[in-house]
């Protein structure tokens, strides 16, 4: 087995392990069909960021900070979900995935109340508005921590967004990509909760001034 071949080894059985716990901390049998139609789903070819590379990386800082959480495994299946739905051509795709997984863990023997919970927390990764609740907060800095990445990775973030929108003219991507990046740059803090804020706060804004000069 090559390198390639042992770090997407090493993805699958990470996030197995992640599936695995997270539905034991519910009481609730995981779903393995479930787990391979996610996974499969963050492997569509039209994924360059929003892919498998992004969700261990999301899944690798909420197991560093899930004891921050109030209800860690719904941060942990709103996680699974956030990107679940992706089309670059679409602006529901948060509205579609939320819904996917309310209606997914409902079947899945997950209470009406926390669903409703999880479908709340994947909305907040719209970035749209300031996010409502301890939980929500997490897992919107969580979704964020690629832009306080070390210098190398956040470049690789930011070719691989381009390549997702390589369909879009540069007179149109470049400015639209800076104001975005130029709203998180704005925003103070970026990072809501202590954990986060220490640790990936400083480097965001660097990478985010980099971006926008």
């Amino acid at each position: 087995m090559g390198p390639v071949q042992d770090v997407a080894a090493n993805t699958h059985d990470t996030l197995l392990a992640n599936w695995r716990a997270t539905w034991a901390s519910l009481d609730l049998s995981s779903s393995p069909a479930l787990f391979g139609t996610l996974m499969t789903a963050w492997a569509e070819p039209q994924r360059h960021y929003h892919s498998l590379q992004h969700l261990a990386e999301c899944i690798a800082w909420f197991e560093r900070e899930k004891d921050a959480a109030e209800r860690p495994a719904e941060i942990s299946l709103a996680l699974w979900f956030h990107d679940a739905i992706y089309d670059v051509h679409a602006h529901d795709n948060e509205e579609r995935s939320a819904d996917w997984a309310r209606d997914a863990l409902i079947a899945a023997g997950v209470s009406v109340d926390a669903a409703a919970r999880i479908h709340s927390l994947i909305l907040a990764t719209r970035h749209d508005a300031v996010p409502q609740g301890h939980d929500a907060r997490l897992l919107v800095d969580i979704d964020l921590s690629v832009l306080g990445a070390p210098t190398e990775r956040f470049d690789e973030y930011e070719r691989q967004i381009r390549a997702e929108y390589a369909h879009v003219p540069p007179e149109v991507f470049e400015p639209r990509r800076r104001n975005i990046l130029r709203h998180f740059f704005d925003r103070d803090p970026l990072y809501a909760t202590p954990g986060m804020h220490a640790t990936c706060e400083a480097q965001a804004k660097h990478n985010l001034r980099k971006a926008t000069d």
